[in-house]
């Protein structure tokens, strides 16, 4: 953790490898995670689990929960209290939450002895709007609602007919008509302003004003699927350009961990919803973070496959092109020749001659010098050797 805020504070956009938390949620759901508190010879993932994880707790904790200025006036004063000693986990767990006043057990539960992950679903988004009980308000208003509502395809169809001539029982005999053909009972009788001049009479000044307001209310579900109670981090986009950023405390969760709603009020109307809009929380899902529902793109790639053929089709088209080759030579051989002028040829080159091999000379038989004697040498003496 010292070394993720040594980095940061080096130079800017320094590439850390841990301490930011986006870069933790694919740990924090995988199946083989142990708490961080566990004995360091049952892990499986040394380097996440002791390095990673702690340093993503404790930059959540200084950036998101606790606010810079407390969190290092507090990790100053367990610095200070415990140099040169032997300090336990739970000794810096007691001095950070005795020196800034703010209950973490929550906290240390969640990051440090468990194995959830953090996992906050807008699960869905109503909307209210004050009823002032005002007739030339309220029913202008129901009425224009149900003109707009669901017209099924039996209505639409019949409509069409109307308009094409279609004749109508009742305009057929009018005698049929009774009270209900011409009554609407959304429309504004004398009786209804009455009401609300009498209701009006029974109001003080400040409630008269509260019936004027022009607020539109909208009250946001949400459900922790991940385990982790963490603080709800929301940014809202209004219809007229504006967005506001408001964060909930993670003591929203203290009466039901798993569901929570929070109401807002605003000038106008409410556009966009957005949890965890700067990636703080290490939210694992962020599919579930917006409404409405903002489809991701996905990037793909072409490629060409090759593909197995089929037996039986190979088997087939081998047999159709041995029936059309057999067609052309057939149809090729019954054709007559075309006729073509003769073209003169040149005359052909001539080979060099070449003298035919003679056949060998008969031999003559060979014939035998008589043996002629050398004379003999004389030796000295007289003798012949």
């Amino acid at each position: 953790f010292l070394q993720f805020v040594a980095e940061q504070e080096w130079e800017k956009d320094y590439p850390s490898w841990r301490g930011h938390p986006k870069k933790v949620t694919g740990y924090m759901q995988s199946a083989s995670r142990v708490p961080i508190m566990t004995n360091s010879e049952s892990i499986e993932q040394f380097g996440n689990n002791a390095y990673g994880l702690p340093a993503t707790a404790l930059n959540i904790l200084r950036e998101t929960v606790m606010g810079r200025d407390l969190f290092d006036f507090a990790f100053k004063t367990y610095s200070n209290r415990w140099r040169f000693k032997h300090p336990e986990p739970a000794d810096f767990f007691r001095t950070m939450e005795d020196a800034s006043s703010v209950d973490l057990d929550w906290f240390w539960r969640g990051w440090f002895y468990g194995t959830d992950h953090v996992d906050i679903a807008l699960a869905g988004i109503r909307e209210y709007e004050l009823d002032t009980k005002n007739p030339d308000v309220t029913k202008a208003k129901k009425k224009k609602t149900r003109d707009e509502e669901y017209v099924s395809i039996t209505q639409e169809r019949t409509r069409a007919a109307i308009k094409a001539g279609m004749p109508l029982r009742v305009n057929r005999f009018p005698e049929l008509k009774d009270f209900y053909n011409d009554y609407d009972d959304l429309d504004i009788t004398d009786k209804d302003r009455e009401s609300f001049k009498k209701m009006l009479e029974g109001l003080s000044e400040d409630q008269k004003t509260l019936l004027q307001t022009q607020r539109r209310f909208y009250v946001i579900d949400f459900e922790n699927e991940g385990g982790v109670v963490m603080p709800i981090i929301l940014r809202l986009t209004w219809a007229n350009g504006d967005r506001e950023v408001l964060r909930l405390p993670a003591q929203i969760w203290q009466r039901d961990a798993e569901k929570v709603s929070k109401l807002v009020v605003g000038k106008h109307a409410l556009v966009k919803v957005e949890i965890d809009p700067f990636f703080e929380t290490a939210d694992a899902d962020e599919s579930n973070n917006q409404w409405p529902v903002t489809p991701k793109a996905t990037p793909f790639q072409l490629y060409k496959r090759s593909l197995t053929p089929n037996a039986m089709k190979s088997q087939k088209d081998a047999e159709e092109a041995k029936t059309k080759k057999a067609e052309k030579k057939t149809d090729g051989a019954t054709k007559a020749p075309k006729t073509q002028p003769v073209k003169a040829k040149p005359p052909a080159a001539k080979a060099p001659a070449t003298a035919a091999p003679k056949p060998p000379a008969p031999k003559a038989p060979a014939v035998k010098a008589p043996a002629t004697k050398a004379p003999a040498a004389k030796t000295p003496g007289g003798g012949n050797r």
